[in-house]
């Protein structure tokens, strides 16, 4: 029993300490970033991620350190992941327009149905786990109003009550779809950027591959399949070729 609690003990000031320690190098990071010192306070972000540790600010001040020294591949890098976790981050999107203007690569994406427009405007504007959260407040809600439409004694309350839970669970469910959609989509799409200066893109996963077309850093890409140290890359604009998986780094 006592050396369970030692255990126990020993937990609990092992996590106060880490948190502690990235809470000092997350301000000595800041005050870097506010006496222009960019590079030691993206020395200081870095110890922070390799730790395990990942938030949309911490991404986002990377990107800004990284936009600053007009290193543009690792600026939309971390723009982007911080758009990850977070899509409604309003800062890192405006930024990231910004950091895209000093590619060198003009992608325009392909018309879009319907279907892919709303996905892209109402289901991915949360993350999968903020709709099933939002999915669980609903079904609450739902048997609280049911619950009233229960006790209540007035038609009137019944009625207004009844429509209302009718009302809500359909929310609710609507919230649990989006979800399910949002996670799918998640799961099956992998996106990266490149980070070489200059990539020749092949018709097959070889270095005597013909060249279709050449990329460069701070492209966006995706990735569509792998074999040994070559991945299949897709453009927003449909293009698709082989890439050395060196070249580029998943978000």
């Amino acid at each position: 029993m006592k050396t369970r609690f030692i255990f126990i003990l020993a937990l609990i000031i092992g996590s106060f300490s880490y948190a502690q320690t990235t809470d000092e190098l997350f301000s000595k990071a800041n005050d870097f970033y506010k006496n222009g010192q960019y590079s030691k306070a993206i020395q200081s972000y870095l110890k922070i991620e390799k730790q395990g540790f990942e938030s949309d600010d911490l991404f986002f001040n990377l990107g800004n350190c990284y936009y600053k020294l007009n290193k543009v591949a690792p600026s939309i890098y971390y723009y982007e992941k911080a758009l990850k976790l977070n899509p409604i981050h309003e800062d890192a999107s405006n930024n990231l327009a910004f950091a895209k203007r000093m590619t060198i690569d003009i992608v325009e994406d392909l018309p879009k149905s319907f279907l892919q427009r709303f996905s892209s405007a109402v289901v991915q504007k949360l993350t999968y786990d903020t709709w099933a959260i939002l999915a669980v407040v609903a079904s609450f809600l739902a048997a609280f109003l049911f619950l009233m439409y229960y006790f209540s004694y007035s038609s009137k309350q019944k009625m207004f009550y009844f429509n209302t839970t009718i009302f809500i669970f359909f929310v609710m469910i609507v919230m649990v779809i989006f979800a399910f959609s949002n996670y799918d989509i998640t799961q099956k799409s992998r996106s990266a950027i490149i980070f070489s200066l200059k990539s020749d893109i092949k018709n097959s996963p070889s270095i005597d591959g013909e060249e279709v077309f050449e990329l460069h850093e701070g492209t966006k890409v995706y990735i569509l399949d792998e074999l040994s140290n070559w991945k299949k890359i897709k453009l927003a604009d449909g293009k698709i070729g082989w890439i050395n998986a060196a070249d580029i780094k998943e978000i």
